[in-house]
């Protein structure tokens, strides 16, 4: 992990690095970047590339402790300093460092710095594992390795936030390292990663997949002894340090280096006959998301995220979307894609045993019956039932070690009903659909699902009615889509009404959907009602938040409103008001700007079928 790095930038740019003491070079020459104080700042913008990094979080890596008056205006002043020392960013001229109302933003290529380019590398070679490239994944792996000189900013790790991003970006070299250690032993060269992989080990004791990895290794070059002796000195700190014992995978793995030849230990994904089913089939109609969609393939086909969390309201599609993930997935994901929904019919949350016996019964799982007793209890019932669903957990979490699987977890309420059955070490990944964002779980990646544009929703629309329909009076169509506030639920549930009512107008139906007292009336096709997923929605939000969403629906009716009006419409302070919001906000009641931009700036916006039912309930 340290050899001689790969410089990338083009003669006549700066490459700066990260990976090891902080420089920055132009034609092979080292450039001078002043004082500490001035490189603190360049390390913590060029920690967060092309990102704005607010004042405050540069001023507590200059002055974590008492930062003097003038601090505001000594970091214009480095600032400046770093401008004329970099000068312009790429052909265009541009500033290098701009400020704005997100704080100030450093202009970088990923070609100019190290790691920038250490991540698309590993993604790339990630990438190239999941195709079947073993030896390109390993040749990608290892050459974003190389980009690392030492322990990164290893020069200003006496600041407590630069230390803080270094500590971030030597995680993702071990991340990375086992990685490629990982395809290494399955290309059948595990010789080449034992050294590194000791040192590693002695450097992170407690790092789980580093230690098998070093095991396996071991193993497959003919070392068991040695191999075994790594699992009991872990086992032996894990119970002096922790008072813990291995994870089921790490003894599984254990075990069958004590029973099974040296092939049959070689790692990678299993391919047993009995494999998870597939999703259920998407929906016809699904439309749009071309953005989300992609972004989803993206981060799951790569296999740099294990966990997704798609948010949104009742109604966004989040399901739709991630079934239609899953089903495109196909090839990452060999040992199969399953999906689970974690809550009942009627909205109340499904218990773990419950969910853990579904899971196995889909995968294989041995001991995957449900545990007898109150099923309704989070785990499973009291003493015996405990330890059944303990034995369940166990048992997930071996088949997700040995597996390459996605798990769709859908319609998840809150965090505790999945902590449980996220993956501890394996190459298994997990797609989550909620309608608040979890907060509480990390690390993950988000997706939060908008409202659709009104192309995309006349999209929808027209795949339900007939395009001819469509065009013999798009502004009425335009209308419907509008009133149903871009929410794909409330299109698909207008076009299935409008398919049976032949020669109901579009125009009628959409003067009736322009009124506020009966819109939601005419959301039903069947047994399919808007105002029921909007209910259970509701049901989720604390008494507190649903009083507050209540207040707050009046002012989204002309188009959202400010912090000023809400604190008004509420009647309390500035930072009452403002904890109220982001609680809404993070149940996904309430919606807020894409981009940053500061508490009084923003314009926030209650969905208008959560907020016509909220009218009704509050009596606002």
């Amino acid at each position: 992990m340290t050899r001689p790095p790969v410089r990338t930038a083009p003669t006549g740019a700066v490459y700066f690095s990260l990976l090891g003491p902080l420089t920055a070079r132009l034609d092979g020459h080292e450039l001078p970047l002043g004082p500490r104080k001035q490189r603190l700042v360049l390390a913590t913008l060029l920690s967060r590339p092309n990102t704005p990094v607010p004042v405050e979080v540069l001023t507590d890596a200059v002055w974590p402790d008492d930062p003097p008056r003038t601090a505001r205006k000594n970091l214009q002043v480095y600032v400046s300093a770093a401008r004329t020392l970099l000068g312009p960013a790429g052909h265009e001229g541009r500033d290098r460092v701009v400020h704005g109302c997100g704080g100030y933003l450093l202009r970088i290529a990923e070609g100019e710095l190290d790691t920038l380019r250490f991540g698309s590398l590993a993604r790339a070679g990630r990438a190239a594992a999941g195709r079947g490239d073993l030896a390109g994944a390993a040749r990608l792996l290892r050459e974003a390795l190389d980009l690392w000189e030492g322990p990164p900013l290893n020069d200003l790790r006496d600041s407590a936030g630069v230390a803080e991003e270094a500590g971030r970006l030597e995680a993702r070299c071990l991340t990375v390292y086992e990685d490629w250690a990982e395809t290494e032993i399955e290309l059948g060269r595990p010789a080449v990663a034992v050294d590194g992989l000791r040192d590693l080990v002695e450097r992170h004791p407690l790092r789980e997949r580093l230690r098998a990895a070093w095991m396996n290794s071991l193993h497959q070059s003919g070392r068991q002894a040695e191999a075994l002796a790594v699992y009991d000195d872990y086992r032996q700190l894990m119970a002096r340090e922790l008072g813990l014992e291995p994870s089921p995978a790490m003894a599984a793995l254990y075990r069958s280096m004590l029973g099974r030849g040296r092939e049959a230990r070689r790692p990678g994904p299993a391919r047993e006959a009995v494999g998870p089913a597939a999703p259920p089939a998407c929906t016809a109609a699904f439309t749009g998301r071309p953005g989300e969609l992609r972004e989803l393939l993206e981060v799951l086909g790569c296999g740099e995220e294990r966990v997704v969390v798609v948010s949104g309201p009742a109604g966004a599609g989040k399901s739709a979307l991630a079934l239609r993930a899953a089903h495109l997935l196909a090839d990452r994901f060999p040992d199969g894609r399953v999906r689970v929904r974690v809550r009942r019919e009627d909205g109340t949350a499904r218990s773990r045993a419950e969910i853990l016996a579904e899971l196995g019964r889909l995968c294989g799982v041995a001991g995957s019956a449900a545990p007898p007793g109150n099923t309704a209890s989070p785990e499973g019932g009291a003493g015996g039932d405990r330890a059944a669903t303990a034995a369940l957990a166990d048992a997930w979490q071996e088949w997700q070690a040995r597996h390459r699987a996605l798990v769709v977890l859908d319609d998840v309420p809150d965090e505790a009903s999945v902590r449980g059955l996220l993956s501890r070490s394996g190459k298994c990944s997990v797609l989550i659909t909620a309608r608040g964002q979890l907060a509480g779980l990390a690390p993950v990646h988000r997706i939060a699902l908008p409202a659709l544009a009104d192309a995309e929703a006349l999209e929808l629309l027209g795949k339900l009615i007939g395009a001819g329909r469509l065009r013999a009076d798009p502004g009425a169509a335009l209308r419907i889509v509008r009133a149903c506030g871009g929410l794909p639920l409330a299109v698909e549930v207008s076009g299935m009404r409008l398919a049976v009512l032949r020669h109901l107008p579009l125009a009628e139906y959409a003067d009736r959907l322009d009124d506020p007292s009966a819109a939601l009336d005419e959301l039903v096709a069947g047994d399919v009602s808007v105002r029921h997923r909007i209910a259970s929605g509701w049901q989720d939000l604390a008494d507190g938040d649903r009083w507050v969403l209540g207040r707050l629906a009046g002012l989204a009716e002309a188009g959202g409103f400010t912090l000023d009006r809400a604190t008004e419409a509420l009647g309390c302070g500035e930072r009452a008001a403002i904890r109220a919001v982001e609680s809404l906000i993070d149940a996904g009641a309430v919606t807020s700007p894409a981009g940053e931009v500061t508490a009084h700036a923003a314009l926030y916006e209650v969905p208008r079928l959560l907020g016509l039912y909220a009218h009704e309930r509050e009596g606002v």
